[in-house]
């Protein structure tokens, strides 16, 4: 267990490092997935502050939808982030997908977010 915890906090810290390499000042796109739901948050890091968050918990997402672990809700979790940044005024992010592969949710979640306006 230890052996796969530290090679996920390595895969994370890698990312991460990339973005801040980069010298972008723009806010950063955050994902959890967890098996049963996903999260997602804009963060200002100069700041320390959540700016827009959205997760498939939120009461009238779970009302609409059904399960909140599938690659439908990621689309629509990212679709409801472009939504509310641009409620915020924000149009570009960078995308830190943290431990997890492009692929599957976290992809579908991208691409949502695309689509709906949000450049990254």
């Amino acid at each position: 267990m230890a052996n796969r915890l530290n090679a996920s906090q390595k895969r994370k810290r890698r990312v991460r490092l990339a973005l801040r390499a980069g010298g972008s000042d723009r806010p950063r796109l955050s994902v959890f997935r967890s098996n049963g739901h996903i999260y997602v948050q804009v963060i200002d890091d100069t700041d320390g502050k959540t700016l827009v968050a959205a997760s498939t918990l939120e009461k009238n997402f779970r009302e609409n939808s059904g399960s909140g672990g599938n690659r439908g809700a990621a689309a629509a979790i990212g679709k409801l982030i472009a939504e509310r940044a641009k409620e915020a005024k924000i149009k570009q992010v960078v995308f830190d997908r943290g431990e997890y592969l492009y692929h599957g949710r976290v992809k579908a979640l991208g691409d949502a977010a695309r689509e709906a306006g949000l450049e990254f």
